[in-house]
């Protein structure tokens, strides 16, 4: 059995990981109840440490796969009690899925979208980068779900629908650095043979002729984040004011990614210290989640520091 002292270390371990590489995941925010930051540091450092190597593209693909495979292993270890490694992130993640009875399922469907961006950088369609986004995505949200206990059918289908617009909206800010570092294209290839285009227009000098598949896909995305918009003002508490922010968040940059012009679609827009404000007051709020934000000015118009 794991010491009190080797669980704490694990822990902390876990929350250095977090602090370290912040980005969407709510791991380290200020937002989140106390009691909450050390399971999400858990399951963030599983997801991130998996992600990362399936990344490595110095590494061969079955060397990657390897590791993967390693995780899961080390997942049903876990699952029948058996458990008795010194990874630090294991460790903590062994105290966290017993104590709030997480499904082992959701990290095997991280591990098996980890998996496929191994050995899969093209996306026939819209369904297929979908089908991604609920292995990829939605179980993060459902883990969080979990750690609050129960969640409802309804709450479940609106955490996904949001996890799955906002890992869109994060593909399409970052298409040229995808393209560039990974060789990996989230724009469905059915979608750009349809106006005669290949892979290799995908640059910014052929964003006019992208910009008609780009804002088709916006349209898309925000319909998927309109399915899920109670789900924020439904939680209660510190998580529910987490979950506001960062679907605000997603809201917003798909609102600029709206905005830009044609010939600037490929350009990675950014929230503005002022916008990063204006989420947070506005997310303090329950209600403050409704259609009028994406259908309409978005979060406000200001554009100043």
């Amino acid at each position: 059995m794991t010491s009190a002292m080797s669980l704490e270390k694990a822990y902390a371990y876990c929350m250095k990981l977090a602090h370290s590489h912040y980005e969407n995941f709510p791991v380290a925010s200020v937002l989140l109840p106390k009691h909450l930051r050390q399971p999400i540091s858990a399951i963030y450092a599983f997801a991130r440490t998996a992600d990362d190597f399936a990344d490595e593209g110095n590494e061969p693909e079955n060397v990657r796969l390897s590791f993967l495979n390693q995780y899961s292993l080390q997942l049903r270890q876990i699952q029948q009690n058996d458990y008795d490694g010194n990874d630090p992130i294991f460790i903590a993640l062994s105290d966290v899925i017993h104590n709030y009875h997480l499904p082992i399922d959701l990290f095997e469907d991280l591990l098996s979208a980890f998996r496929q961006d191994v050995v899969k950088n093209r996306y026939n369609t819209f369904d297929e980068v979908v089908d991604y986004c609920q292995r990829s995505a939605n179980p993060v949200g459902r883990l969080l779900l979990h750690l609050m206990g129960q969640p409802t059918t309804e709450q479940i289908e609106q955490s996904d629908a949001i996890c799955t617009a906002l890992q869109l909206i994060n593909f399409y800010q970052d298409i040229r650095q995808d393209i560039s570092e990974q060789n990996r294209v989230y724009i469905p290839l059915d979608k750009l043979h349809e106006k005669q285009l290949t892979i290799d227009d995908i640059t910014c000098e052929n964003s006019i002729a992208l910009a008609p598949i780009l804002r088709s896909l916006y349209a898309q995305t925000s319909a998927i984040m309109c399915m899920g918009l109670e789900l924020g003002n439904s939680l209660p508490g510190r998580l529910g004011w987490e979950i506001r922010a960062m679907t605000l968040g997603g809201i917003e940059t798909l609102r600029q990614l709206q905005r830009q012009s044609d010939r600037d679609v490929l350009n990675r827009p950014r929230l503005s210290r002022w916008k990063k404000l204006k989420v947070l007051t506005l997310s303090l709020s329950k209600n403050t989640l409704n259609k009028s934000l994406l259908m309409n000015t978005g979060i406000t118009d200001s554009d100043s520091d």
